[in-house]
């Protein structure tokens, strides 16, 4: 049997089940909705995460993301998009918050990269103590550049390289065209690439 046909029939098969779930929940099944969101609950909420650096209000969020597409997913007219339509949701989500935050607290800064410290002193003999450490440095390093671009440059890098979206799910999400979203996500690559130790982590195909 030829491999890549194999995958390809099953990636065929993953979404035609997930567009089945999809038209499901549209036709009000809440335990095809329920499946969609643990399907994508992690996703959303690491996506959210990135964005907001507060797992408590990352939870809240994440729980109204799925609020409101459950609200709205009867007039998602096509199935197969129900994943860059939910990002859309959270996207949105994600800007209101910070608008609100901003209004709140004008010089408090919404784009330092989230500090991760051990809980208790017994964790510096613990073997996941070094990977914590570097964990620390790169969200730094990523905070501290990500503080050079502009806003859409920022969304696009976050979208691309952080959730794992491609560049026609990012045009959708960010209602742009696809040679704009490539423009801005060339220009935060041109950025990136200037820091050595985040070279290895670029090494993404941007087709």
């Amino acid at each position: 049997m030829n491999p890549s046909r194999h995958s390809a029939s099953g990636s065929q098969n993953a979404d035609l089940q997930l567009t089945q779930l999809v038209e499901n929940a549209r036709d009000g099944n809440r335990l095809a909705f329920d499946q969609l969101i643990d399907r994508y609950q992690g996703d959303i909420y690491r996506m959210i995460y990135y964005r907001i650096h507060s797992q408590m209000d990352a939870e809240d969020l994440t729980q109204d993301v799925f609020v409101r597409a459950f609200r709205s997913i009867s007039r998602l007219r096509e199935p197969q998009r129900f994943r860059s339509w939910l990002y859309t949701i959270a996207v949105n989500r994600v800007n209101d918050y910070l608008r609100k935050k901003r209004v709140r607290s004008i010089f408090k800064s919404s784009d330092e990269g989230p500090e991760i410290q051990p809980e208790a002193d017994d964790q510096r003999d613990n073997p996941e103590a070094l990977e914590q450490v570097l964990k620390v440095d790169f969200w730094r390093q990523v905070g501290r550049i990500a503080k050079q671009l502009s806003r859409m440059e920022r969304e696009v890098f976050m979208l691309r390289f952080m959730d794992d979206l491609n560049i026609a799910d990012i045009a959708q999400i960010l209602k742009k065209s696809e040679s704009t979203v490539k423009t801005h996500l060339y220009r935060a690559l041109a950025k990136f690439k200037k820091e050595k130790g985040l070279r290895q982590f670029l090494q993404e195909d941007l087709a």
